[in-house]
């Protein structure tokens, strides 16, 4: 991986804009999925493909929320039902966006939770942030399966998270069942799983011009994957400062939400990537891999700059064939069945 990993010169930085990296991209005629497509970085994700003239569709748990919040920046967005933490849910979905017949060109796999301070559960007892953040879209893409091969040059993805370092997948308990529940292990985890689940994915699609990627969009305040944080943590964070207000300091990974959206825009359109998956990008830019003493905290409130990178364990083949073979096993789905 230590070759897939190097930075390509793109010309962007922490600060470019979704309005930056779209510029001279035409969309039309293009399919684009958006799951979180109605809030935060999802929605930012909407608006710009949608100015870029491609028909772009949500799915969301709740529609008429959805509908009202996309309707406000964008025209002929379609909202259809769907839960990540359904299966059935995501088999309806996809269903029938199969019926279509249509060819799916972009799927943004944006939906998250982020830090749930108590151990929760889905229906099938799996850790509620695992189940949503990567089981939920392994679902979602292996049944849309037949759509992005139909497309015929298609890009998967997967919005991961610098937190990623928190932890690798722990195959060996990977629902809390027992260890001691910790909310940042467990993001890290599935953050950790976002990644390597592109890592084989793209391995499995490239033949077909399915290319995956994985993106740590940023620290952005006020896109909803927060609310289990308090204004407190946020704070000791250097998220929020002393009145509450967000900070903005690209340099420090703390962005609007149109900066930190940029790179998943830029990794589903960008032809400086074609020919390019199964890497993990961050501040428009493939992201080198980090030194194994790399030291890193939470905490973002000092003046320095964040450490970009990635660790080894999160772009790893080994863990990435290991965790989709458990993946099938916990979902019981294979790719387009």
């Amino acid at each position: 991986m230590s070759t897939l990993q190097q930075p390509i010169n793109s010309g962007f930085t922490a600060a470019s804009t979704t309005a930056d990296v779209v510029r001279g991209i035409d969309l039309k005629d293009k399919i684009a999925i958006v799951t979180g497509g109605y809030s935060g970085l999802g929605l930012e994700t909407v608006r710009t493909f949608a100015q870029a003239g491609a028909k772009v569709i949500v799915p969301a748990r709740d529609v008429d929320r959805a509908r009202k919040a996309i309707g406000a920046v964008a025209a002929g967005v379609e909202v259809r039902p769907m839960n990540l933490v359904d299966p059935a849910s995501i088999d309806a979905f996809a269903d029938d966006f199969l019926a279509s017949g249509l060819p799916l060109h972009i799927l943004v796999n944006s939906a998250g939770i982020m830090a749930v301070e108590e151990l929760k559960r889905d229906a099938r007892g799996n850790e509620l942030q695992f189940s949503t953040n990567h089981l939920g879209h392994f679902r979602l893409v292996a049944r849309l399966w037949p759509a992005l091969k139909r497309a015929q040059g298609a890009r998967v993805v997967s919005v991961s998270s610098a937190g990623h370092r928190f932890s690798p997948v722990v195959f060996d308990d990977i629902n809390f069942e027992r260890r001691a529940y910790d909310p940042w292990l467990a993001y890290g985890q599935s953050k950790t799983a976002n990644m390597i689940f592109a890592t084989a994915l793209d391995a499995r699609g490239k033949e077909d011009g399915i290319r995956a990627l994985s993106v740590h969009p940023g620290g952005i305040v006020g896109t909803g994957l927060t609310r289990h944080m308090s204004v407190e943590t946020l704070q000791a964070h250097g998220a929020l400062d002393d009145k509450g207000e967000p900070i903005l300091d690209p340099s420090r990974d703390l962005k609007t939400p149109e900066q930190g959206a940029a790179t998943q825009v830029w990794c589903a359109t960008s032809p400086q990537l074609d020919g390019k998956g199964g890497v993990f990008c961050m501040d428009c830019e493939i992201a080198p891999l980090l030194p194994s003493d790399t030291p890193w905290s939470i905490a973002r409130n000092t003046s320095s700059a964040r450490i970009a990178g990635v660790e080894a364990y999160a772009v790893d083949r080994e863990a990435a064939e290991r965790l989709w073979a458990v993946s099938e096993e916990m979902t019981g789905v294979r790719l387009g069945a």
